[in-house]
């Protein structure tokens, strides 16, 4: 399985498993990055893919310093059962 991928161009961060893509979309502004949807394709649904994906992209986003609006239900979520990433919330 690949590491996640900051696709700036498409602002999202990108997680390929067999063929295909899971993505979570962000806007960055003033050091805060907001998640705004994230999308698993079908085909991988229930395989902890989603939350690889958002595990990946929090601790990126903690190593390049911005702070998190999770407008993304799923990613609030990720966030509300992980306590370790609290603190990124802007």
């Amino acid at each position: 399985m690949s590491d996640i991928i900051n696709n700036a161009a498409q602002q999202r961060y990108e997680l390929a498993v067999e063929g295909h893509i899971a993505a979570t979309y962000y806007q960055i502004a003033d050091g805060v990055i907001t998640f705004v949807h994230t999308e698993v394709p079908p085909e991988l649904g229930g395989k902890g893919i989603g939350s690889k994906l958002i595990k990946g992209a929090l601790d990126q986003v903690r190593n390049a310093g911005l702070k998190v609006i999770a407008q993304c239900p799923f990613v609030k979520a990720y966030i509300d059962r992980h306590p370790d990433y609290q603190d990124l919330l802007a």
